[in-house]
């Protein structure tokens, strides 16, 4: 990882997470952010499991060796994002706003886990909790 790589860390089995983090963009001058399947690359879900986070609950953002996760992230993201395209515009109309993300935020993840329910998908359960294996 080099100083101007941003980390986002999600499950690309979730489609709704695969098709935002193929969308999302972050300005050029702000560095180079790197899509990492939580389920390829367990190295990284390392550091994740050892602050305690369920990243079946959110996806993480590792920028400047700081950890941001579900909606700090998603926050994040949008205050870094471009402002090119419809979707990013949206983003950071959405997000940009610490209290509206914490507002969106646990909506969508509740939607995101019906879709990964009805679609049957295995949790990562990076925590290793027992019984915690489906959505």
């Amino acid at each position: 990882m080099t100083d101007k790589q941003i980390l986002l860390i999600y499950d690309k089995e979730c489609p709704a997470c695969h098709f935002y983090c193929q969308v999302v963009r972050i300005r050029q001058n702000v560095g180079e952010l790197v899509l990492i399947d939580a389920r390829e690359h367990p190295e990284v879900l390392k550091e994740i499991t050892a602050q305690g986070l369920d990243i079946d609950q959110g996806m993480v953002l590792k920028m400047a060796g700081q950890l941001y996760y579900g909606t700090d992230a998603i926050h994040l993201l949008a205050l870094l994002s471009g402002r090119s395209g419809v979707f990013n515009r949206l983003n950071y109309w959405l997000f940009s706003s610490k209290k509206v993300a914490a507002l969106l935020y646990p909506i969508l993840r509740s939607c995101r886990n019906v879709l990964l329910k009805i679609l049957g998908k295995t949790k990562i359960n990076n925590l290793k909790q027992d019984g915690n294996d489906r959505f």
